[in-house]
Parts: C-alpha cells; structure tokens; sequence
C-alpha cells in the first residue's frame, strides 16, 4: 500500500509565481561551513538550511547544506555563490516532489536516488 495519492499525477510539480519548488543542496568543504552560511545570509528570500556534517560525497567527506528556494531564484543562488568563492559545482537543485519522494537528504545525498 503506497501513502502518495493515485489521484495527483505524481510528475505535478510544486509551483507558485515564482516557478517549481526545488530542494537546493550545496556541499561544502567544513572549514569553509560558516563562510556559505554567511553568504546565504545575503540572499534576498529567506532561508531555513538542514545541515548535514560528514556526508560521503563523491567519495570525500564533506558537509551538505539544504534548504528549499523556487527554481526562479537559482540564478540568484549560484550568482552569490560564485562571487563569494564558491563552485558553481556546489550547488545542485533537486524537484521538491522528487526530493521528498526519494528521500534525498544527507542519507542519501552519496546514492543515485530512487
């Protein structure tokens, strides 16, 4: 038996005025933690982030930081981040749906997903 709704076609996305609701992850090296947090600060929508210390990303162990933004705003995310010094390599943007679906989180952010 499946908790999700045979009703919702389950590839409708999250969406408002602002596009599709996306879970935003940015991996990061731990030193370099209270510098990202810093620059999110700078952001011009507020921000709730997860954080997730010692997750295998390809194969290093690094620190993941989530937060939920719409797909309009990730210009503005990677722009910030870029100019604060960070890869724009360090940013990956997951369909919230998908996101919840697969369980994507510091658990799973080293798996392929579902």
């Amino acid at each position: 038996m499946s908790v999700w709704s045979t009703v919702v076609s389950p590839s409708l996305p999250l969406s408002g005025v602002e596009g599709v609701l996306v879970s935003v992850s940015v991996s990061v090296e731990p030193p370099r933690l209270e510098a990202l947090l810093d620059a999110l600060a700078h952001l011009e929508f507020p921000i709730n982030p997860q954080i997730y210390h010692d997750v295998g990303v390809a194969g290093q162990s690094t620190t993941l930081v989530e937060f939920p933004a719409y797909e309009n705003r990730l210009p503005e995310i990677r722009s910030l981040l870029e100019t604060c010094g960070f890869p724009a390599g360090s940013v990956r943007a997951t369909a919230m749906l998908d996101s919840i679906r697969c369980g994507h989180s510091a658990a799973s952010a080293g798996s392929s997903g579902c």
